[in-house]
């Protein structure tokens, strides 16, 4: 049994797919010119959270249709923040070897004169994590409600 069909690493199937997600749409924008644009950054969430509804749709399937709330927010936020961390990165990695994205971000962001590749590529990550927390938390309640037992008031 390999990592991609285990049912108790799902976190780390998702958060696998969720990095090459970011990354392939990151270099798509490279190779169209489109990297720079940093408002296209926002179209991230919307991979992040393919990833994370795909990662809950698994562990609903495999864990008897049952999607224990807290249970599924840490495989949805550990499956986010595993790709947004591979994707931070690979995009440290990159902005080493291309120095003028690097320069750009530098030269064109409000507080880019403090940034440096270690430092963006940790706003990164972090703004990733923070993402996953959210679209984990919207999902769960929004397409996975669960069972709340009523209390009954005359005992």
């Amino acid at each position: 049994m390999n990592i991609f069909n285990d049912p108790n690493r799902i976190p780390e199937n998702y958060g696998l797919r969720i990095a090459a997600g970011l990354i392939g749409y990151f270099l798509i924008m490279e190779i169209f010119g489109l990297a720079y644009f940093v408002e296209l950054r926002y179209l991230n969430v919307v991979v992040l959270a393919i990833g994370v509804f795909y990662a809950l749709r698994k562990f609903r399937h495999t864990h008897d249709e049952n999607l224990e709330y807290f249970r599924a927010l840490v495989t949805g936020v550990a499956a986010s923040s595993i790709g947004c961390i591979i994707f931070s990165i690979f995009l440290f990695i990159y902005m080493k070897f291309d120095t003028s994205m690097m320069q750009y971000i530098r030269d064109n962001e409000p507080m880019g004169q403090y940034l440096n590749p270690y430092m963006a590529a940790f706003v990164v990550a972090l703004e990733g994590v923070f993402s996953g927390l959210l679209v984990t938390f919207i999902l769960i309640n929004y397409s996975h409600p669960t069972k709340i037992k009523k209390i009954d008031e005359n005992p």
